[in-house]
């Protein structure tokens, strides 16, 4: 509604505006106004909800995060990295969700590893935690171990002796036992692992430890079974893998590919475990440089 007012300086009638009355025009402006208001109130739930599902999705699908809390992989993987895992390589399955929801009734998109892949898997019989190790045996090889040299199909694996692995003491890491303690020349303390380089038949080769022999150097020739794979942890001697029978805790015995969750790709973090979360500084102290950014 508009009101007229009367210029000093003219004599005709000056169009202009007032502030409206209750129900007038100007009220659905006001409404509005509520109205954007109440969408911005819900538009954070709506956001959360959103990027949880994001989350999800990328965890599920892509990449996902996962932590080292052992030594059964040295020297690759050391207690305290911290690694991304694709989960597309080997197809997904119920373990690939959150929680392993049981919204997949079997693995789709389904492959299967190389010998020599790193590999996050839940760990048989419980099914429920997961673990990482080294991918052996395929379907249908033999192994076996035979005074501590790995054989496939009744051939040994190519095993070289290198240079000690060397590992400081840290709060993530301590000697097996005194045998393999070491003080460096300025006066730090480490580990010396007596190191191997061991080679694949078809040419892939990594690192493994032999602390010396142990029961589980020889072992009788088992094939694997076809849908299963044949792990183990590059530590020989600190690794409770495929050699072992499943029993909750300990060994895991052949392991099914539906269990696979995701293949080790990178390491994005690794801390020696002397951080603070009370002292910021000590986040950066207690890194471990040299180790991030390592590919498999």
């Amino acid at each position: 509604m508009t009101a007229t007012m009367t210029s000093p300086d003219d004599n005709g009638p000056v169009e202009g505006t007032s502030a409206p009355a209750p129900g007038q025009p100007g009220e659905p402006n006001m409404a509005r106004t509520r109205v954007k208001k109440e969408k911005k109130e819900d538009s954070f739930p709506v956001f959360l909800i959103k990027l949880v599902l994001i989350v999800a999705i990328f965890r599920s699908f892509i990449f996902s995060p996962f932590n080292i809390p052992s030594e059964s992989m040295l020297p690759r993987l050391e207690n305290g990295d911290y690694l991304l895992a694709a989960k597309w390589p080997f197809g997904y399955s119920k373990y690939s969700l959150p929680f392993s929801a049981p919204l997949l009734p079997s693995r789709i998109l389904a492959g299967q590893p190389a010998r020599g892949d790193v590999v996050i898997f839940k760990a048989p019989p419980g099914n429920d935690v997961d673990y990482i190790k080294r991918v052996i045996g395929l379907p249908g090889d033999t192994i076996q171990m035979i005074g501590g040299v790995l054989h496939i199909n009744g051939k040994p694996v190519k095993k070289e002796r290198i240079a000690d692995f060397v590992i400081p003491v840290s709060a993530n890491t301590n000697c097996v036992a005194p045998e393999f303690e070491a003080t460096e020349k300025d006066g730090t303390a480490s580990c010396h692992y007596p190191q191997f380089r061991e080679t694949l038949p078809e040419g892939r080769s990594y690192n493994v430890l032999d602390l010396g022999y142990r029961p589980q150097d020889d072992t009788p020739p088992v094939m694997v079974p076809e849908g299963d794979i044949f792990l183990m942890g590059d530590n020989r001697d600190n690794s409770m893998d495929s050699r072992f029978p499943a029993v909750e805790g300990a060994g895991i015995g052949m392991v099914p590919q539906d269990n696979l969750v995701g293949r080790a790709t990178i390491v994005m973090w690794s801390t020696d475990g002397s951080a603070n979360w009370f002292l910021p500084w000590t986040w950066f102290t207690a890194a471990r440089w040299n180790r991030i950014g390592g590919t498999f």
